[in-house]
């Protein structure tokens, strides 16, 4: 496993990290998602991902479980707030940040998170309060460091306009090989600013393993074969984008790896991404991961994966 350092943080993070939404707590069972989490510290994976708004909760509480009786020192441990937890609770007012902390301390069973992240901009509470309450949560000791998701650039810009507080160190954007669109603002203006890219759903929710056959159903046990967490891959299983991934298939051979692989170290292949972060519900998809880290690709092949995949339709 290779790492990379987190923006202008001191944090060293695994080139891949092991999420947690729409998996632990939610749709996958307990000893799968601490049999996943073993194999990702065998492995060298350091960085696991997680939010509040996972199961409201329920990944916290798995992952605090998972992880008690492991050196804290021994991982980076980030999660996020914004979403709706129930009751009124959501956003990112001063309230928010002071309440949501606590609550996520407390399932993660810890004393503080290495990273906290706006899990989206809030339109509906002044950006000043925000950054001011993200800020006291830090010098509390709470938290070590800041970050966002999918902010756009004007997001990003006005929070590095305010004084006086603590700087964000990450983005946590979607980018992959089907899914481009931080390219263009995002990752040169957090590169000119000391933040890092965590991405998510760098395999298009498990479309780019190419294991989905365009001219047949799902597979049984996969996500899009499944109620709880089919719904956010349905955009990608157009037949169109089925067929080009396919096509893939023969570049990833030809680096002599798995398409998954092929399509985590094109990511990898941006120095501004620190981490990409992977979903798994079983030991074997987090040794699959794993291995792209440090993957050594001819460059050409991946100006004709991005080729053959430049011509799709927008997702819908």
């Amino acid at each position: 496993m290779k790492y990379r350092q987190l923006g202008a943080s001191d944090l060293q993070v695994s080139e891949i990290s092991l999420g947690s939404w729409l998996t632990y707590g939610v749709g996958v069972e307990r000893d799968s998602a601490a049999a996943c989490l073993d194999r990702a510290f065998e492995v060298g994976i350091n960085f696991i991902d997680t939010a509040n708004v996972y199961g409201r909760g329920a990944a916290e509480s798995v992952l605090g479980e998972a992880l008690a009786g492991r050196p804290r020192d021994s991982y980076v441990l980030a999660t996020k707030l914004m979403g709706d937890m129930g009751g009124g609770d959501k956003g990112l007012s001063r309230a928010q940040v002071f309440k949501q902390i606590d609550a996520s301390l407390k399932r993660l069973r810890t004393d503080y998170v290495d990273l906290y992240q706006c899990h989206r901009y809030d339109p509906d509470t002044p950006l000043e309060e925000t950054m001011e309450a993200l800020s006291e949560v830090v010098r509390q000791g709470k938290v070590r460091w800041l970050g966002f998701s999918e902010w756009s650039p004007q997001n990003i810009r006005d929070a590095f306009a305010i004084p006086g507080v603590e700087r964000f160190v990450s983005s946590q954007p979607q980018y992959s090989l089907l899914w481009r669109r931080p390219e263009k603002e995002v990752i040169p203006l957090c590169a000119a600013n000391g933040v890092s890219q965590i991405v998510w759903s760098p395999l298009a929710q498990g479309v780019l393993t190419g294991k989905y056959d365009p001219a047949s159903p799902p597979p049984p046990g996969t996500r899009a074969a499944s109620d709880s967490m089919g719904a956010p891959i349905r955009g990608w299983m157009r037949p169109e984008i089925l067929q080009a991934v396919q096509r893939l298939k023969p570049l990833a051979a030809e680096a002599g790896c798995t398409l998954a692989q092929f399509a985590l170290a094109w990511v990898l292949r941006e120095p501004n991404v620190a981490s990409a972060i992977v979903g798994a519900s079983r030991p074997q998809q987090v040794d699959d991961n794993a291995a792209a880290s440090g993957l050594v690709v001819d460059p050409a092949l991946f100006a004709r994966a991005e080729a053959i995949v430049a011509g799709l339709p927008a997702r819908t």
